[in-house]
């Protein structure tokens, strides 16, 4: 029995096929999933329209709707003079050359330090983050490195390297937390943590000597202290025992002066 296309594709149920197929699609395209970490954006024809929290959502179907799905519940990083594999985000490392550039800096003693930094940060504003500030990712990394040198160009070597990092790190989390705020990136500064802070490599040496010089000028010191505390109760010892000596000799002297007067006296009553 032969079939007959020409009877089975009349004009009525091609337009039933081509129903189904479109509300097929429609039904497959009017809803989505946001995950736990994650908030959406919801943009109608390219215009925010609302932000929405996890789960299943409705949308209009057939591109009418798009929807952008940002980690907002996740710590994101820069990393700045060095990479570490398996990065999370596009805008987490540079490539090599930017990275020399990066990690070279001036100090306020016009002397220069390698410096390699993590700022680990937020989207807490979805919409600014998406619509403010063209590629905000790209504008906080160049933020970040700004205030690092000017941070670091206040400070001598010796701050950057040794005993400043704290207050470098504390310094310059608070004026990149302003400086995002102004820009209205829609990004929350969470840490900004020091990592490798180093002398250029072609002075590493001479500093290594000096701060081992300092290492050993520090040990002398307690060494010195010490045999000073271990002396001073040593003669303060020496010194009671002369003193209670003396005191022993003082009163055996006035026992025998008082046996002597006595006994003179004893004579002299005789006489």
């Amino acid at each position: 029995m032969e079939i007959d296309l020409g009877e089975m594709l009349t004009p009525k149920r091609i337009s039933w096929g081509i129903g189904l197929i479109i509300a097929a699609i429609g039904a497959w395209t009017s809803f989505y999933t946001i995950q736990a970490e994650s908030q959406g954006v919801v943009l109608r024809f390219g215009k925010y329209v609302e932000t929405v929290d996890p789960g299943l959502h409705f949308k209009l179907p057939f591109g009418i709707d798009h929807v952008e799905p940002l980690l907002v519940k996740r710590t994101l990083k820069q990393e700045f003079g060095f990479s570490t594999e398996g990065a999370s985000n596009e805008s987490q490392t540079s490539n090599p050359p930017e990275q020399e550039d990066e990690r070279s800096m001036i100090t306020g003693d016009l002397l220069t330090a390698v410096v390699e930094w993590v700022v680990q940060y937020r989207i807490s504003d979805p919409e600014l983050f998406l619509f403010k500030v063209q590629n905000p990712e790209d504008t906080l990394r160049d933020l970040s490195e700004a205030v690092m040198r000017t941070v670091v160009g206040d400070r001598t070597v010796d701050e950057v390297i040794t005993f400043g990092r704290q207050e470098i790190e504390d310094q310059a989390l608070e004026e990149l937390k302003a400086l995002t705020a102004d820009y209205k990136l829609g990004i929350q500064i969470d840490q900004i943590q020091l990592k490798n802070v180093n002398p250029p490599p072609s002075v590493q040496a001479s500093f290594r000597e000096v701060d081992s010089a300092k290492q050993e000028k520090i040990r002398m010191e307690n060494v010195a202290e010490g045999q000073l505390n271990k002396e001073i109760p040593k003669a303060q010892g020496v010194a009671d025992q002369s003193i209670e000596t003396a005191k022993g000799y003082l009163a055996k002297r006035i026992n025998e002066a008082k046996g002597d007067v006595a006994k003179f006296e004893a004579v002299f009553k005789e006489y």
